[in-house]
C-alpha cells in the first residue's frame, strides 16, 4: 500500500510539472479488437521531442486492465507502445488476484508487476521494437485465455 501512495504522489507531481511548464506531447489512442469486442486505450507520452523509434529520450505508457467482472481475462488483447521506456500501468478493479507480465519472444520475462487485487500496480522495461506478449502469471489464468500482444514501434 506504501508503494501503491508513493506512486501516486509521483504521478501527481509529475503531472502538475507537465502542466507547469506546458508538458510535452502527449496522445491517446483505442484499438479495438473485433473477435472480443472490447478495446484497449494507449496513452503515449513522449518526453525530449525526441523522434519516434526508440531514441533515448522518448517514453509511453500503455493502460492495461484485468476483467473488472473477475473472469479470467483482460480488457483487451491488443495493446501498442512507442520503443524505448515503456511503462505497464495495471488496474485489477476484481477482488480475483492478478498480475501483468511482459515476455519477449523467446520466453524472456522483461516486466512484471506484483499479484494483487483491488488495485493498481505499474511495472517498467526498455522495450526494442517488435511483437510482446502480456499476460497474468497466476497459475491457470494465462492457460484460461489471460494473454495479449503488445506491439512496440
Amino acid at each position: 500500500m506504501k508503494k501503491l501512495a508513493a506512486l501516486l504522489v509521483v504521478a501527481i507531481l509529475a503531472s502538475i510539472g507537465l502542466v507547469a511548464c506546458g508538458g510535452g506531447s502527449s496522445s491517446t489512442s483505442s484499438e479495438s479488437s473485433s473477435a472480443s469486442g472490447s478495446t484497449a486505450e494507449t496513452t503515449e507520452k513522449s518526453e525530449g521531442g525526441e523522434a519516434e523509434g526508440g531514441s533515448a529520450g522518448s517514453a509511453s505508457t500503455v493502460d492495461i486492465e484485468a476483467d473488472p467482472e473477475g473472469s479470467l481475462s483482460f480488457t483487451s488483447d491488443e495493446a501498442s507502445a512507442k520503443a524505448g521506456k515503456v511503462t505497464i500501468d495495471f488496474t485489477n478493479s476484481s477482488p480475483v488476484p492478478h498480475d501483468v507480465t511482459i515476455e519477449a519472444e523467446g520466453g524472456e520475462t522483461l516486466a512484471q508487476t506484483e499479484v494483487f487485487a483491488e488495485g493498481s500496480e505499474a511495472a517498467t522495461a526498455n522495450l526494442k521494437p517488435g511483437t510482446y506478449t502480456f499476460y497474468c502469471s497466476v497459475p491457470g489464468h494465462r492457460e484460461a485465455g489471460m494473454e495479449g500482444t503488445l506491439t512496440v514501434k
